[in-house]
């Protein structure tokens, strides 16, 4: 019997294929995973992809489909006692002839200990793994468990896809929303599409608590369902666009608090941490240059922290790059003096390179005069008088 009280995104996880929005690459009708479940011989696998992508609800319909017994755990609540329940279970399964499917949720979150101790039962082919993470596997997952799974990317459902899960919720008069007759018009259903980024788990979320406002869901309805569950922030759109101008033009004024709330705002409203890192990264070149070259080490080294460790953990390291930028002294002399040599190349096209620093690996470049009087530096205490510029250009200077 349904429960009713289960959240909506949890009742409509689909019992089959046939009725699981995207990832047409990984199950669509001739992909090789799909053909597995079908079959009922699914290899051990890691589900990599972003929240609401559907890597649980694959799991769920393997567990609906196959024969094997099937066994779950969170990584977040279970640990190596739990583990070895369940492998002293599946070797006896094996004794019997029965194949044992093990579903790890958020395996990421499992310490290198937990791991190894997984990794004898999937190499002996006690426990066919299947582990769901939103992290990159190769730095998440042991190696040696890895090279014993198939990796299926998961990618971010589309909008189109998301308002196909949204319209079938609605519709679904045994375990969506379909007895309470709700009404949704067009705009509202393509805004709660596009502000749930992907993540089918928040549209039904947000959906769910909009029709308890109302039967009928309008534009604002939708807002201020949103607004209670996070800050309203929409990707794609004017606000998104607004706010990421606010944080360079506070980072260009020097001013850090407001650079740091800015930061807050995005990043509180699920904004992708690396799109600010490289947003970061453009700035500590365009808006501080030579003032300080150490801004672009400090940038780039906030990138790859956040793409280790993700959010929530990397907010304090962007924390630290704005304010860093902010406090920074500014020059915008390299941005400009390389949109100069930018409008020369396009005005010039390919100017011939001077005969004297050509290149001239062969005699008979050498015999072209490819390198000849060719002043080398070192041998004049790096002041020789040398041109290097093409000749249409000798007299340009860039930088002032």
């Amino acid at each position: 019997m349904l429960n009713w009280y289960k959240p909506l995104a949890d009742r409509m996880r689909p019992n089959d294929l046939e009725q699981f929005f995207g990832q047409e690459e990984i199950v669509g009708p001739k992909a090789m995973l799909r053909r597995a479940i079908e079959s009922d011989a699914i290899p051990s696998m890691i589900l990599w992809g972003p929240p609401g992508s559907g890597k649980t609800t694959l799991a769920f319909i393997i567990a609906q489909k196959t024969g094997s017994d099937f066994k779950q755990l969170s990584a977040v609540g279970s640990g190596l006692k739990d583990l070895r329940e369940i492998i002293k279970g599946a070797e006896e399964n094996q004794r019997l002839g029965k194949r044992t499917i093990l579903f790890i949720d958020e395996i990421h979150r499992w310490n290198k200990a937990q791991q190894d101790a997984l990794l004898p039962s999937v190499e002996r082919g006690v426990l066919t793994l299947i582990g769901a993470t939103t992290e990159n596997p190769s730095f998440e997952v042991r190696g040696a468990l890895l090279s014993r799974c198939r990796v299926f990317v998961l990618k971010q459902l589309t909008s189109v896809q998301i308002e196909k899960i949204i319209t079938h919720a609605i519709n679904d008069t045994e375990k969506g929303l379909g007895k309470k007759k709700i009404k949704i018009d067009d705009k509202a259903k393509s805004l709660l599409a596009e502000m749930s980024n992907g993540d089918a788990r928040n549209a039904l979320n947000v959906l769910e608590y909009a029709s308890g406002l109302s039967k009928k869901i309008t534009l604002e309805k939708i807002k201020e369902a949103f607004q209670k569950s996070h800050l309203l922030y929409d990707k794609n759109g004017e606000e998104h666009y607004n706010i990421i101008s606010a944080l360079h033009k506070s980072m260009r004024g020097s001013d850090a608090n407001a650079s740091l709330y800015w930061l807050t705002r995005m990043l509180v409203a699920g904004e992708d941490p690396l799109y600010i890192a490289r947003r970061i990264t453009r700035f500590a070149s365009e808006d501080i240059g030579l003032a300080n070259s150490r801004a672009l080490e400090q940038a780039v080294s906030a990138f790859q922290a956040c793409h280790l460790i993700g959010m929530p953990e990397c907010g304090v390291i962007l924390a630290q790059a704005v304010v860093y930028m902010a406090k920074c002294p500014k020059s915008n002399a390299l941005d400009k003096a390389y949109a100069s040599a930018m409008q020369d190349v396009e005005k010039f096209g390919n100017l011939p390179v001077p005969l004297h620093i050509r290149n001239a690996p062969t005699k008979l470049m050498k015999n072209l005069g490819y390198g000849k009087d060719y002043k080398y530096s070192p041998d004049y205490n790096y002041k020789e008088k040398q041109i290097y510029l093409p000749e249409e250009l000798k007299t340009r200077e860039y930088l002032e």
